[in-house]
């Protein structure tokens, strides 16, 4: 199907991500903090939202979902039971599908395809589907939705990095990021922030040595220099970069062990170490 898959700005560093496709005015956004960027974008395109999708009720993701329902009050929202989500019209939970209907090509009752203001008499069955995952771990009711192709994954993976522990346990972030990483190593990651090169900074302070960091690093400056973002990236370029999905490398256990003062046994110990080092002494 042809989709398009892009990033809104939004507040200092982060990316709404737009789903449409060219041959419908349709279209759905993934959390959409603020309303302001998405309504100027769609209107600009004359787009309009039929579905939101939610990953997590932290305010920079929901805080323009009244708003943009104030202007398509048919658009569907999405998202995790929490009750610090307002506004949810359909919850979802761990292996359900969210079928976007919004994607399909609208025909007429002979058959032709019809213009995006006609009545949709018949779908072409194209819609695309996304697969709900439970990534709890920055919050305890983060979900992230997948296409065997495309994961959208809020805060609970970053380019090089992961979310912060809020309320959820860092037990569980663990065992969210190893679900993750088992993912097609196509898989490109959908990430709701530009903390590409702090995250970098933080891995090269894990593996000083690694020839991989140092290419991404200089990759990742090259596209901020010309404005661009450095997300989404692929499965496969974090599994040779991103310290919080290498909990089983050598180099990367060695240097989480120093930063403990003891040895660590398994993978979560190594991931809690990681995640305490680098929220006390490089964020």
């Amino acid at each position: 199907m042809d989709l398009t898959i892009e990033p809104i700005p939004a507040f200092e560093d982060n990316y709404i991500w737009l789903l449409q496709r060219p041959d419908t005015a349709s279209c759905a956004v993934v959390d959409p903090g603020e309303a302001a960027p998405v309504i100027e974008r769609l209107r600009r395109d004359g787009r309009r939202l039929e579905a939101i999708l939610v990953t997590h009720h932290h305010g920079d993701h929901i805080g323009g979902l009244a708003e943009l329902r104030q202007c398509w009050p048919q658009a569907e929202v999405v998202g995790p039971q929490d009750r610090r989500i307002p506004g949810l019209t359909r919850v979802v939970a761990d292996g359900d599908r969210v079928r976007l209907a919004v994607f399909e090509r609208a025909l007429d009752r002979a058959g032709h395809e019809s213009g995006p203001d006609r009545v949709r008499a018949e779908r072409t069955g194209d819609a695309i589907e996304l697969e709900v995952m439970t990534v709890p771990g920055h919050t305890a009711t983060h979900i992230a939705y997948r296409t065997d192709d495309c994961l959208f994954c809020g805060d609970t993976l970053f380019a090089a990095g992961c979310g912060r522990v809020f309320d959820g346990t860092v037990e569980d972030l663990a065992a969210s990021l190893r679900r993750i990483a088992a993912l097609p190593a196509r898989t490109r990651c959908y990430c709701a922030h530009e903390y590409t090169l702090a995250n970098l900074g933080f891995a090269r302070w894990v593996e000083p040595e690694s020839p991989a960091l140092a290419a991404a690093i200089a990759a990742a400056e090259r596209r901020r220099a010309q404005g661009r973002p450095t997300v989404p990236t692929t499965l496969a370029e974090e599994l040779a970069v991103n310290p919080f999905l290498r909990t089983t490398e050598p180099a990367v256990i060695a240097a989480a062990e120093r930063f403990a003062g003891r040895p660590l046994e398994g993978q979560t110990p190594v991931f809690s170490a990681l995640r305490r080092w680098k929220d006390e002494r490089y964020d």
